[in-house]
C-alpha cells in the first residue's frame, strides 16, 4: 500500500510529518510518497537512516496557508502540496491522501479535484470524539454549514459504515444531535431527518441533546456542520479549562503538589484520552478516494496515528461499501 502525505502541511512544518511518516513505515509496512519541496524534504531525511527506500518526493513549490480563500487557491496553486498531492491520489500514484494543512482547502480539493461519490450529496468531515465510553464519530464537525434532511441521512449511512468497518463497532448505534430527546423536537431540519433516520435500516435510537456526546450515548452522532463544529469547539475549551483549573489548584501548596505527584499516572491517563493524537486525524467521507485531514498541530505521533487509521479506511474497502449501499438505501 501506498500513502500520499502533504509534507507541508500542519503548523510544526516538514520535521514532525516526516517523522511521523517514517515511524508508520516502520509499524505498517508501508509506502510513502512526501509532496512539497524536494529539497526541503530531503534534508529533512538526512537525519534519518532507516527506509528511505519506501519514500518517494513528489516535488511541489507553493504551499497553501490556513489565511487564504480556500477555493481561489485550490484553482490558482496548482503547484502547492495540497493540489498535488490531491492529483497524484486521483492519477492513481496512491490509495490514499493526509494532510495536516488548512481545513478549508483540504474540503474545497476534496470536493473540486477528487470530487464526491457519486449520489452523494454533501462531503462531511468527521471527527473521533473522546467520550466516557471511549469515542463516538462526530459529523459533520464543520464541512457542510448548510445541511437538508437527506444531507444529515447519508452522513449517518457513511458515518455507520467507516465505525463498523474502520473501528470496529458492530452495528454502531447513531443518535440525532437535538434540543431535546423527544421525537417531537427540534427544527424543522431534526425533524424531517428524524424521518429518515427512523423509516431506514440503520441503528438509529433517536434524539440525543448536548450533554449526551460526552456521556458516550451513541457511536455516531448526527448534525449538520453548524451545530457540529460548535460541539466540538465548546468541548475542546471547556476540556482545557477544567484541565487548567486542575493543574491551579494542585499547584497550590506543599499537600496537593504532593497528592498530584501520587496521581499523576492517573491524571496522564484521564488526559489521554482526551489527547486528538491518539487518532489522528478526521475522515473526509463521502468523497471517491480515502482522504484524512490530521490536526494543524499535529506532532510525529498524531502524523502516524493518522496514517494508521487512513490505512484502515483503504484496507477496508469504505468507500467501495458507501458506493453499493447509497443506492440501496434512500
Amino acid at each position: 500500500m501506498k500513502i500520499i502525505i502533504d509534507a507541508m502541511g500542519g503548523d510544526l512544518g516538514p520535521s514532525e510529518v516526516i517523522k511521523g511518516s517514517l515511524d508508520a513505515i516502520n509499524e505498517l509496512n508501508i509506502d510513502i510518497i512526501l509532496v512539497g519541496n524536494e529539497d526541503i524534504i530531503k534534508n529533512e531525511l538526512k537525519n534519518y537512516k532507516d527506509s528511505h527506500d519506501r519514500i518517494e518526493i513528489l516535488n511541489a513549490d507553493d504551499i497553501i496557508t490556513n489565511d487564504e480563500d480556500p477555493s481561489l487557491a485550490i484553482r490558482r496553486k496548482k503547484n502547492s502540496s495540497l493540489v498535488v498531492g490531491f492529483n497524484a491520489l486521483v492519477n492513481g500514484l496512491g490509495d490514499g491522501f493526509l494532510s495536516a494543512g488548512s481545513t478549508g482547502a483540504i474540503l474545497a480539493g476534496g470536493i473540486f479535484i477528487v470530487k464526491r461519490i457519486e449520489g452523494i450529496h454533501r462531503a462531511p468531515l468527521s471527527v473521533l470524539y473522546p467520550t466516557l465510553r471511549g469515542f463516538s464519530l462526530l459529523l459533520d464537525a464543520g464541512a457542510n454549514v448548510d445541511c437538508k434532511p437527506e444531507y444529515l441521512y447519508q452522513f449517518a449511512l457513511m458515518g455507520s459504515i467507516y465505525m463498523e468497518k474502520v473501528m470496529g463497532k458492530t452495528s454502531p448505534t447513531i443518535g440525532l444531535l437535538n434540543i431535546g430527546s423527544e421525537k417531537g423536537k427540534g427544527n424543522a431540519l431534526s425533524k424531517e431527518a428524524y424521518a429518515l433516520l427512523e423509516e431506514s435500516e440503520l441503528n438509529f435510537i433517536g434524539n440525543i441533546e448536548g450533554r449526551d456526546l460526552p456521556a458516550g450515548t451513541v457511536d455516531i452522532v448526527v448534525t449538520d456542520g453548524f451545530a457540529g463544529n460548535i460541539a466540538l469547539k465548546l468541548t475542546e475549551g471547556v476540556a482545557t479549562s477544567i484541565f487548567s483549573l486542575l493543574k491551579e489548584e494542585l499547584m497550590k501548596n506543599f499537600k496537593t503538589k504532593f497528592g498530584a505527584a501520587i496521581l499523576k499516572p492517573e491524571f496522564k491517563n484521564i488526559k489521554n484520552r482526551f489527547d486528538y493524537r491518539e487518532y489522528g486525524g478526521a475522515p473526509l467521507l463521502g468523497l471517491k478516494k480515502p482522504v484524512v485531514k490530521a490536526h494543524g498541530s499535529s506532532d510525529a505521533y498524531a502524523i502516524k496515528n493518522g496514517i494508521k487509521q487512513l490505512v484502515k479506511f483503504v484496507e477496508n474497502d469504505v468507500i467501495k461499501i458507501i458506493q453499493e449501499n447509497i443506492h440501496i438505501e434512500k
